[in-house]
């Protein structure tokens, strides 16, 4: 060593420095990398993405590679540092080269590279690669080595090795759509959100309530049926006989009846009975995904919600899961939460008792319980266990509630204030 020249010494030192930072930075980038988009960069063809997607597939022999590279790099370094030191400065230069080797390494080999890496993984990781891959096959029989004698050591402290696969849960899925910024658009980030929220919806939380379905009673007059006929909100309605609970008859095409009207010369009311397609039952707590499922199999596009013992709890459409995902694009006869909610000057707002619970907590970014009631009208009646009169004032989950309208032993209107 007394024969290499100071100068040869430092531009080896100076080598094994950017060597150094090279595999400390290395390390940073490949194992900060988001793995979903280098996946599909890899997917697009990009080289060191694939090289990349290669390399961490083995995880563990990626990171012996490097640290068996890194550590060979410091300990030559610290050698060399150690040898100019003395030759400068005699035993003196022992301490001052450990000094000076540690603050330069710290600084430009491991916390400046290292952050580097960690703000611009994708470029560190994608470039690094092409050089890893040619390290991994010349040490491979090296890191082999070293891992069977860290597989040894596991073994003998009784480390459990076994590792599930990667999975992303839905609680990720939704951080990371939250988080995706100007890159996802406002309005698909909400879709994105509503699609992950529809396995914790059921039938039960969108459907329209009995009471407001509108069906055809074939006992009526032959004018009211022909006006519910032109006014009716889906495409098919329930054709019913006196009462809907006990005699439905089936689910009646608008348009099949506007066409046996137009065939027909006489057209009566045994002709639309004869028109009528099966009605189709829905279980109630259906969850929304597999319901939606199920529409698409069984094409149909609406369907009746009852309880265990058979009866009727309310009527969903396809239309109305689409509308969980995108909003409310339909025209429909019953009123929207805008309708449902009126805010008044002073802060307050007027709630219709029909005002479904999920739909005020989304508008108005509230937490109601919505596990027993999913009307506001049954969120009041649950807390006071009774009907209540006009001017009743309660306290439900952080709300004043002055009941204003009370009709049909239901709460039609009440004030709310938040507190």
């Amino acid at each position: 060593m007394d024969s290499i020249p100071l100068s040869t010494l430092f531009i080896t030192l100076f080598i094994l420095l950017i060597l150094s930072a090279y595999f400390s930075s290395s390390e940073t980038g490949l194992l900060s990398l988001n793995r979903y988009r280098m996946r599909y960069l890899a997917e697009k063809g990009h080289k060191g993405a694939k090289k990349t997607e290669t390399l961490l597939k083995k995880t563990d022999k990626l990171l012996s590679l490097i640290l068996i590279c890194n550590n060979l790099v410091n300990i030559s370094a610290s050698a060399i540092a150690t040898i100019i030191g003395m030759r400068l400065y005699g035993d003196m230069g022992v301490a001052i080269a450990t000094g000076v080797l540690t603050f330069v390494m710290l600084v430009f080999s491991e916390i400046y590279p290292k952050t580097i890496a960690a703000i611009y993984p994708e470029k560190v990781a994608f470039t690094s690669s092409h050089l890893l891959i040619l390290l991994m096959k010349l040490f491979s029989p090296l890191v082999f080595f070293m891992n069977i004698i860290i597989q040894g050591l596991i073994k003998i402290t009784g480390l459990k090795t076994e590792t599930k696969a990667h999975s992303i849960s839905p609680e990720e899925l939704r951080a990371i759509v939250n988080e995706s910024g100007k890159f996802i658009p406002s309005a698909h980030q909400k879709m994105l959100l509503s699609i992950l929220d529809l396995e914790e919806v059921t039938v039960d939380d969108i459907m329209v309530p009995r009471n407001d379905i509108s069906g055809i009673d074939i006992d009526d007059d032959w004018k009211a049926i022909m006006r519910q006929l032109n006014h009716a909100p889906h495409g098919r309605v329930v054709l019913y006989k006196g009462d809907m609970e006990q005699n439905v008859l089936g689910m009646l095409r608008v348009r099949e009846a506007y066409r046996l009207m137009m065939d027909k010369n006489e057209f009566t009311k045994e002709m639309l009975i004869r028109a009528v397609d099966e009605i189709y039952y829905i279980p109630e707590g259906t969850p929304l995904t597999a319901q939606l499922l199920n529409f698409r199999h069984r094409k149909e596009r609406i369907g009746l919600v009852v309880d265990e013992y058979g009866d009727i709890k309310g009527l969903v459409t396809l239309e109305d899961i689409l509308e969980e995902i995108v909003g409310e694009f339909t025209t429909s006869t019953t009123p929207s939460i805008n309708e449902e909610i009126t805010k008044q000057s002073d802060g307050s707002m007027i709630i219709d008792g029909s005002a479904n619970i999920r739909d005020i907590n989304k508008m108005l970014n509230w937490h109601l319980n919505t596990d027993e009631a999913r009307t506001f009208n049954g969120l009041i009646l649950e807390y006071l266990e009774e009907i209540p009169q006009e001017g009743t004032v309660c306290e439900i989950e952080g709300l004043q509630i002055t009941i204003l309208e009370v009709s049909e032993n239901m709460v039609k209107q009440a004030k709310v204030v938040k507190l």
